[in-house]
């Protein structure tokens, strides 16, 4: 895969150099170029933004900066043998960022990114090119940020791991939280290795048990548990059918219970505290 990132902050990229991201572009599994947005502004104060049309607060990023460097980074690509493009624009008001869209962009050979910052970039560049490539306009967070570089970070991260080879093990990735194509999408329980006790602290015995059933009932269960203290907007979502007898006896227990103007096979609510069913 490639990946280029137009910035006008190319040191906040550092950490692409190290943890698995970087490993994977030692190994040539990811191909890595991060570009200075202000080696394409042509005044002496390289500028990249300017006051808005219709007033308000902040600036906004300059269109051509912006259009020139994504020319050159997509006739470099173009050049060096790279095809399908893709661009990935960091924004507040894009579409949440999740591990299916992770799943998604890991598929596309080329990903080229826009991190802004201001207010933003000049919407006419996203626009023109639209008509080029597909657009993934996406937020991590129902947060602000100063810039979009560290959702760069971010999504760099959950893609590349996702690439083949680049996890030593090829089946780590099956069981995370929010891997797709399960109809139940549950946050991973807690885990534990040596020593077998630390300040007091030991094991769950289940997990010395030898047991692989009652192991795996013991995480399910735990899994179900963080979920609801957590994430109780994934188990309202899941595929009831999805959930086995235990499951559902200790999502009883965990106050959950079965849409009672439902189907029998109806999603799950959560009974308020206090009610009994």
């Amino acid at each position: 895969m490639r990946l280029d990132v137009v910035t006008i902050f190319p040191e906040y990229l550092e950490p692409l150099n190290v943890s698995l991201v970087g490993k994977a572009r030692v190994r040539g599994q990811l191909n890595v170029h991060v570009h200075d947005l202000r080696a394409w502004t042509y005044d002496r104060h390289n500028t990249v933004d300017d006051t808005p049309y219709g007033g308000g607060p902040g600036m906004v990023m300059k269109t051509d900066p912006w259009g020139d460097a994504l020319d050159s980074v997509l006739a470099d690509g173009y050049e060096t043998g790279s095809h399908t493009p893709v661009l990935v624009v960091p924004t507040p008001s894009g579409r949440p960022f999740t591990q299916e869209l992770a799943v998604e962009l890991s598929e596309r050979p080329w990903l080229i990114f826009t991190p802004a910052r201001y207010e933003g970039i000049d919407r006419r560049v996203i626009d023109e090119y639209a008509t080029r490539m597909p657009v993934y306009e996406v937020s991590i967070g129902d947060y602000v940020l100063a810039g979009g570089e560290a959702a760069v970070l971010v999504v760099t991260e959950a893609v590349a791991r996702l690439l083949p080879g680049v996890l030593g093990n090829a089946e780590s990735h099956r069981d995370d939280s929010f891997a797709p194509g399960a109809m139940a999408n549950l946050l991973e329980g807690p885990v534990y290795t040596k020593p077998p006790e630390w300040r007091g602290r030991g094991i769950p015995d289940v997990l010395l048990s030898g047991h692989h059933g009652k192991i795996a009932r013991w995480r399910r269960d735990q899994a179900l548990m963080r979920t609801t203290l957590h994430r109780p907007d994934l188990i309202e979502r899941c595929d009831p059918k999805a959930f086995d007898k235990k499951d559902r006896e200790m999502l009883s227990i965990l106050g959950w219970a079965p849409d009672p103007e439902g189907e029998p096979h109806s999603r799950f609510w959560r009974r308020p505290e206090g009610v009994e069913e």
